[in-house]
């Protein structure tokens, strides 16, 4: 991936504050309790398949579900000893997010090289043509507006 300098720069900045995992590193620590959650696109699941049991959050709600101070939280967004584990197609926009998440006083960290990784690694897949519908915020007291963050 050739990147303008100013966005390698950011990428290596928010992978200095992660201890990154790789996919079976990954697939143990959900079995011991971290939570995975899927940032890719509808499009990219459709089409490459999914991990099952993670959690689907658009990258553009991502702060807001998991997050447990927030009215749009999901319901595994307990406190902040949750472990968030974020990956995307191949392991870039999942960095930038898991630090964000880190600078939100939350755990997170991200896959490397992402779920083409983890299917790379023979880990379990979905197959595609399906794609599990992204998680909202609850629907009784929220708010329109607060949906939207």
């Amino acid at each position: 991936m050739t990147v303008d300098s100013s966005l390698d720069r950011l990428l290596q900045r928010a992978r200095a504050s992660l201890t990154r995992l790789t996919p079976v590193d990954a697939h143990e620590a959900v079995k011991n309790g971290a939570v995975l959650i899927d940032t890719r696109p509808e499009f990219q699941r459709r089409a490459d398949g999914e991990i099952p049991g993670s959690i689907v959050i658009e990258r553009n709600h991502l702060e807001w579900r998991l997050h447990p101070a927030s009215d749009t939280r999901i319901p595994e967004a307990v406190d902040g000893n949750v472990r968030w584990i974020v990956f995307c197609d191949e392991g870039y926009a999942s960095s930038l997010a898991a630090s964000t998440l880190q600078a939100l006083g939350l755990q997170a960290t991200d896959v490397i090289g992402g779920f083409k990784a983890w299917r790379d690694a023979g880990l379990p897949v979905t197959p595609p043509g399906t794609s599990t519908a992204p998680r909202l915020a609850p629907i009784s007291g929220s708010s329109a507006a607060a949906d939207l963050g």
